[in-house]
């Protein structure tokens, strides 16, 4: 989707192009393209090199700006900053093989921990606070912060090179690389412990594979055409290996091949038709290098993420026990005590930790909306340690079970230690959930006569098998009320002052749900040297591979969706393209110093300007040719649609699915968008200056039968020449604008020196909520 019909690069077999023939026979170019191939090779042969050293210089220059602006003056502040609390703790955690969570997947995170092996450090430090001193602490921070760094001053040579290889003039390339090598927000990102860097770097070498993979459509399933192929999919692979934002970049490619793939399927190509073997192989081949082999690669990441955290850690209570038991000196197993009847236990539910808890007070005969409750003793969570915690196992019959294990599946009942009423659920109405049941407690002869059946619950355990013994600690349950089929379960919405504003609990129709889970998190009862509390060695199990990925996936993708509660530096995708608010890093109050993440204002508002005239271009064409007025030749057309509308879709898909999103968003998920959007403002400088290749093109005009006469060919260049000189000046002016709204807030993205309150109040632009501004 490069929207190159042959490539202005320098060909570096000096081969002629397949003829027309040949290729058509394969179904794979046309003659238009030979013809252009042709006449770009015979052009480029008698140009001298210099054209192409003018990019190479370029390229090198930018190159190294990019390291110096990402490099200097990294080892400040050398105290932790914003998340680095988290991705410094899990490379800490890494290096020490402790099991942790996150709703990330892993290879961002193993990037840093790989560092930290590299230099030696044994992740001793577990980046706890912000504000916490590396020096102090002896952690190699500059040497984690170098990964982000080197990889955000990579990605700035490959937007230079994915405008190159679409080829597109030096003026587009230069723009489109300045617009990201000089902006706040991608130099801020990528000098921290974060995991942006990783993400956007992956996200523009898949643009630039597949670009190059785009241009071998000449030659398919040469070695060339598999190279590129297969290194789309791994470079997809390593944007969803880092966050699972990265399905963006697999939608924006799925896009394109879907767009490719209907060209093939195509009766009336002018190519000629393919055969439908060869376009399933065509279909297979793309299938397997842009979706089978990534999610390998993906698998991978968690196999090794597995093999390094074999101990237990804070972690473990994200997991299924099954999953604990593989990990070696896990507390959890290690205390749990096989729960007998009669035994005392305390109940705490699993996701809030609160306990099952009860009080002589009574539900109120009427709630707020006018629902009338049952008026029973009030069942709730409680999140402390309290007497009225304690409840007592009791069985279906009262025959000589004393010191018998409550197993797996069996019907028990509850009995409230010190109220002496028995928990029950019943078909009323709970409190908050008109369509939930409500938990209540019943006098001991009630419990025994009329309402013995509602007093039933049964104990059936996560992933258990039949007659399993249920354990404290490690055997999580699901406590389902045997008549009405529903489960216990509670959230964190507080209740009113009538319930002392604790949990509401509930019985919940919907059995599957993964907050139902509890656990017994004490037996009070067991005397201190009873025989039941001696530990026992224990093996450390194995799981397969699957299984704990399947657990871990769910996992993630659960806690993931939960990051809904709000945030003082939050944002709505709305405000980014116009960067309407950053969000604080870092401050010092002695020095005035800050981190204040932010966008170059002046890149930010020039790159979402021309998306919209991007648009607006679309737009006019599309209304015009309905009028019959074609004011735009093939070529230019060709290129507007095909390579500029590439990335077009690129910013479109990784932009405007944030609006799907219910969790936190914040500036930084724009990242992947900006750098797309630096592409279509280079492609547009071209178009508007149109700035073309020195080229007979009359092969793209309708009709043409042969070239231009030869004699036409100097006007155009001098034509060309022009427009190109226009480009440099149009170039110098947006270069000069975008440095200086860099240079101006630079002092917000290094962190130093301090500014004045007249400093800061100067680049408040549009009321950003920056530190010391008074």
């Amino acid at each position: 989707m490069s929207g190159q019909q042959g490539s202005v690069r320098k060909r570096k077999d000096n081969s002629i192009p397949p003829k027309a023939k040949d290729a058509s026979a394969a179904g794979t170019t046309t003659p238009r393209d030979a013809d252009l191939d042709a006449l770009v090779k015979a052009k480029l042969d008698n140009k001298s090199a210099g054209v192409e050293w003018d990019f190479r210089i370029a390229l090198g220059v930018i190159t190294l700006l990019a390291f110096i602006t990402r490099f200097w003056g990294i080892s400040h502040p050398n105290e932790v900053v914003f998340d680095e609390v988290h991705f410094g703790k899990f490379a800490s955690y890494y290096l020490q093989r402790t099991y942790f969570f996150d709703v990330h997947p892993p290879f961002g995170k193993l990037l840093f921990a790989l560092m930290g092996w590299f230099v030696g450090y044994d992740g001793s430090f577990h980046f706890e606070n912000i504000g916490d001193s590396y020096i102090a602490n002896k952690v190699p921070y500059v040497a984690y912060r170098a990964m982000p760094a080197l990889l955000g001053a990579l990605t700035v040579p490959v937007v230079f090179d994915i405008m190159w290889e679409s080829g597109y003039t030096l003026p587009a390339c230069i723009l489109s690389a300045c617009l990201v090598l000089f902006d706040n927000a991608h130099i801020g990102q990528t000098r921290l412990i974060l995991l942006d860097a990783t993400l956007v770097f992956a996200m523009a070498c898949t643009l630039l594979c597949y670009v190059k993979f785009y241009k071998e459509r000449h030659e398919p399933f040469g070695r060339k055409w598999w190279k590129w192929l297969l290194l789309t999919g791994f470079a997809l692979s390593c944007v969803i290996s880092t966050k699972y934002v990265g399905v963006f970049s697999f939608v924006t490619i799925g896009s394109a091949v879907a767009i490719d793939l209907w060209d093939l399927l195509d009766v009336n190509r002018r190519q000629g038709s393919l055969s439908l073997p060869d376009f399933a192989k065509h279909f297979a081949a793309r299938a397997i290098g842009l979706i089978v082999i990534p999610f390998f690669f993906y698998l991978f990441w968690f196999q090794v993420h597995f093999a390094i955290l074999t101990r237990s850690g804070p972690g473990d209570d994200f997991m299924s026990p099954e999953f604990q038991e593989t990990l070696s000196d896990n507390v959890m197993l290690a205390n749990a005590v096989n729960i007998d009847y009669y035994d005392n236990i305390q109940i705490k539910h699993k996701e809030t930790h609160g306990y099952l808890h009860s009080h002589p007070d009574r539900y109120p005969l009427r709630y707020d909306d006018g629902r009338v409750s049952s008026q029973g003793q009030q069942v709730t969570g409680y999140p402390y340690a309290d007497a009225n915690n304690h409840w007592q196992v009791i069985p279906l019959v009262n025959d000589d079970v004393l010191g018998h294990h409550v197993r797996n599946n069996e019907l028990v009942r509850l009995r409230h230690v010190v109220t002496n009423t028995m928990l029950l659920s019943h078909d009323v109405a709970s409190p908050y959930y008109p369509t939930n049941q409500e938990f209540t407690t019943v006098p001991m002869e009630e419990a025994l006569t009329d309402r013995f059946n509602d007093t039933l619950f049964e104990i059936r355990i996560e992933n258990g098998k039949p007659g399993q013994e249920f354990k404290s600690l490690s055997g999580q349950f699901k406590l389902i009320h045997n008549p009405s089929k529903v489960a216990m379960w509670t959230h964190t919405t507080p209740l009113p002052d009538w319930a002392y504003k604790q949990q509401e609990i509930n019985g919940n129709k919907n059995l599957a749900q993964s907050s139902n889970v509890w656990f017994v998190d004490e037996i009070p009862s067991i005397p201190a040297d009873s025989p039941r509390l001696v530990k026992t060695p224990r093996k450390v199990k194995s799981v397969p591979f699957l299984k704990k990925w399947f657990e871990l996936q769910r996992a993630m993708f659960y806690h993931n969706n939960a990051l809904t509660s709000s945030h003082p530096y939050a944002s709505d995708p709305y405000m980014w393209p116009f960067l309407l608010r950053g969000v604080s890093f870092w401050t010092q109050n002695d020095t005035r110093q800050q981190i204040y993440f932010l966008g170059n204002p002046i890149g930010w508002w020039i790159a979402s300007s021309l998306l919209a005239v991007f648009a607006g271009i679309l737009a006019a064409d599309q209304l015009s040719l309905r009028r019959g007025v074609d004011a735009l030749d093939d070529r230019t057309r060709s290129r507007l649609y095909n390579s500029t509308g590439f990335f077009f879709l690129a910013w479109l898909m990784h932009y405007a699915p944030f609006y799907l999103m219910g969790r936190q968003l914040f500036l930084h998920h724009y990242l992947p968008a900006h750098l797309a959007s630096a592409l279509v403002t280079g492609a547009l400088l071209e178009f508007i200056f149109n700035v073309e290749p020195v080229i007979d093109d009359s092969v793209f005009i309708k009709g043409a039968k042969k070239p231009a006469p030869k004699k036409h060919l100097p006007a155009r260049e001098k034509l060309a020449g022009q427009n190109l000189m226009t480009s440099w000046a149009a170039l110098g002016v947006l270069l000069a604008l975008v440095i200086g709204g860099w240079y101006f807030f630079l002092p917000l993205t290094y962190g130093y020196p301090g500014l004045t309150v007249p400093q800061v109040q100067a680049r408040k632009w549009l009321g950003y909520d920056l530190h010391f501004a008074k």
